[in-house]
């Protein structure tokens, strides 16, 4: 916020009722001529005290066409002769000279379907109300340019600050759109064969773009600096079914591919419908989306950054599930704890958890390092369990745990029994062997013992010789950790016990 602000007008103070209201004779919009020319000139004089060359254009908006409203430039002036590219050049970030800042500010007081705020972070910023309201802020205090601005027949009043500052929202994260958002379009986009991309690369005016994992590049290229990107479904190449999307009433956003691959877009309420639906009939491919509220549920959004990675943009988007995943992911590490709610154990093993509203997974071999013979033998839905993180898929949006990462690994400790000999239950009978438990608990590993004969005859079947829950004595001949298995040595009694 700037120490020095004033609220720049035409209209005399003394011509303000009890109420504050203006009773004078001046009238709410310009004069084009030389009351306009001294809101420029009071402008000039503040910039020039403040030491400011060059503006930067912030929050461009625009209403109606893609153009700066019905009036046309004057004398070749105006925002679209001024700006570098044309309109191209009005975008949020670009940086124009006083010259052509100043003519910005007309397009503003004559309300010609432009808006942004110039500034010049921490020094300087121009902002222009309605009804002929302008407000300077300045870093200096600019005794000169306040005489000037007095000389002009202006008046000028101190103000704390200005009612179009910025405000930015401390309770959201913007999503950028860095590599990770890229990486999760190109999964998006590869799996639902293709995706629609809307850039609105100015307040009120949006580009579209039918996105595949091929042209995604080419497209990202293409974009407008500092745009918001916002992602949707593909269009339906079924027409019928874009149109049966139409409401019985509100008011909703028309997409319509031409057989060139041209999107336009069109704002419809129901007093259009009829015309839209004969307007998409030939097209060859549509789309209906809504303008507001809670039906309109996009895949993801982002801004995009600067070409240094820095997110300057200040335009929100409102996000959506999948950018409060994001949110989420990006506070989580590899090898970090966390704790949370078993909320499903599926009929294929895995374990499913929420962690802050956001579903991780844990597959079986990542339950224990004990033996088990299903999930629900570990843990129980509604259970809080504390787990390791084992990776973030940004692109996927999945996060792998490991519940036995925070257990103790007993391989360790089973690799230094080699050459022990202990008594333990036999647990499994297999067509090679059978299995023993080698250590005095319920969920004890067991060691495989191979079946062996003499050498003379046959092997004996392992359920001829032993059954499970006859106790063994067995030596601990080896034990591989890394594939986690115990290898014994036992007598099978002739009995089988």
């Amino acid at each position: 916020m700037l120490p020095h602000v004033y609220r720049i007008t035409k209209y005399d103070p003394a011509d303000r009722d009890q109420h504050g209201h203006y009773t004078g004779a001046e009238t709410e919009t310009s004069d084009h001529g030389p009351v306009e020319a001294a809101y420029l000139m009071a402008v000039a004089a503040f910039a020039e005290e403040t030491g400011i060359g060059r503006l930067s254009v912030r929050e461009p908006e625009i209403s109606g066409s893609a153009r700066f409203g019905p009036e046309p430039p004057v004398d070749g002036r105006g925002p679209a002769a001024l700006l570098p590219h044309g309109l191209a050049g009005f975008h949020d970030g670009a940086r124009v000279s006083i010259e052509a800042g100043l003519e910005l500010v007309r397009a503003m007081l004559r309300d010609n379907g432009a808006w942004c705020r110039l500034e010049v972070e921490g020094r300087f910023s121009v902002h222009v109300g309605r009804d002929q309201y302008l407000y300077v802020g300045s870093s200096r205090q600019c005794e000169a340019a306040l005489d000037r601005t007095r000389t002009l027949g202006l008046f000028p009043e101190r103000l704390d600050a200005s009612p179009y500052d910025f405000v930015p929202d401390r309770q959201h994260v913007q999503r950028p759109a860095d590599a990770d958002f890229w990486d999760r379009l190109r999964w998006v986009s590869g799996s639902y064969r293709a995706a629609l991309l809307e850039e609105t690369y100015v307040g009120n005016a949006s580009r579209w773009h039918r996105l595949t994992y091929e042209n995604i590049e080419t497209v990202r290229a293409r974009l407008a600096p500092r745009a918001r990107l916002t992602v949707w479904p593909d269009l339906l190449t079924e027409v019928d079914e874009a149109v049966s999307a139409l409401p019985d009433e509100g008011t909703v956003v028309v997409l319509r591919e031409d057989a060139d691959g041209r999107i336009d877009s069109t704002i419809a309420d129901e007093t259009r419908f009829e015309a839209v639906t004969r307007c998409i009939a030939d097209a060859r491919a549509a789309a209906v989306l809504p303008v507001t509220g809670d039906e309109r549920l996009p895949l993801l959004t982002a801004v995009l950054p600067d070409s240094d990675g820095v997110l300057r943009a200040r335009w929100r988007t409102e996000p959506t599930p999948s950018d409060r995943d994001w949110a989420f992911l990006k506070t989580l590490r590899r090898g970090q704890l966390v704790t949370g709610t078993v909320k499903l154990i599926a009929d294929f093993g895995v374990t499913f958890v929420d962690i802050g509203g956001f579903t991780a997974m844990i597959n079986i071999p990542e339950l224990s390092w004990r033996p088990f013979d299903h999930p629900t033998d570990i843990v129980g839905v509604g259970q809080e369990i504390t787990a390791e993180v084992l990776d973030v898929d940004m692109s996927r949006e999945r996060v792998p745990l490991s519940l036995k990462a925070v257990q103790e690994d007993p391989w360790p400790q089973l690799a230094q029994r080699i050459g022990q000999v202990v008594t333990g239950p036999v647990t499994k009978v297999v067509p090679f062997g059978f299995f023993v438990r080698i250590e005095d608990r319920d969920d004890g590993i067991a060691a495989l013992v191979h079946t062996e004969g003499p050498a003379d005859r046959p092997a004996e079947r392992p359920e001829d010789a032993v059954r499970v829950g006859d106790i063994l004595t067995v030596e601990i001949l080896d034990v591989d950790r890394t594939r986690r298995t115990v290898l014994a040595r036992a007598q099978i009694p002739a009995a089988g016990v």
